[in-house]
């Protein structure tokens, strides 16, 4: 599912008030920090990382790598902090997103 604007905009501001829970370092993206961001999305459906300054990797790079892996969406990518979401697959999570609906011009 690709984000609109709209919904990317609205899912920054969400993103604003929560505490960053990933760290990218030196080891790069391995298979502990896939099942830690997984495990993250689906419970809060949106996380923030950071790239530390000791990763090979640029925080635009971490951020496509992660999501791709994780099957996610790249909200934003600040210096070295960036934002993932996916919606849970959770039926009965009671704080879910509800994303803004795109309305087309006609």
């Amino acid at each position: 599912m690709e984000l609109t604007s709209k919904q990317r905009s609205q899912l920054r501001g969400l993103a604003n008030s929560i505490d960053t829970i990933l760290h990218v370092g030196k080891e790069g993206i391995g298979d502990n920090l896939v099942k830690q961001a997984n495990d993250a999305l689906e419970a809060r459906e949106l996380i923030k990382g950071k790239v530390l300054e000791n990763s090979l990797l640029t925080s635009r790079e971490a951020a496509e790598e992660l999501a791709q892996k994780t099957r996610s969406d790249v909200v934003q990518v600040i210096g070295t902090k960036f934002v993932l979401y996916r919606p849970t697959h959770k039926k009965d999570k009671k704080d879910k997103i509800v994303l803004v609906a795109d309305k087309k011009k006609k």
